[in-house]
């Protein structure tokens, strides 16, 4: 499973994919604010693509949307 995610670290938000989250943060010394799955990386791409040329207050609006655990 692949998930497109965005993360703080110091104020900035990062977006990326990654097989496995958990690593990925603790790589990114991040916090995860946002994740979506996807069974195919190539979907995950995409997707990490068209969020990646969103404006900063875009993301935080997709961000405010759900909650995480």
């Amino acid at each position: 499973m692949w998930h497109v995610y965005i993360c703080d670290r110091n104020g900035t938000l990062y977006t990326g994919i990654t097989t496995d989250l958990e690593p990925r943060m603790h790589q990114h010394g991040a916090r995860l604010l946002y994740s979506e799955p996807y069974s195919d990386r190539f979907q995950a791409a995409k997707r990490e693509k068209q969020i990646k040329g969103w404006r900063r207050a875009k993301k935080l609006a997709l961000i405010g949307k759900v909650s995480l655990p």
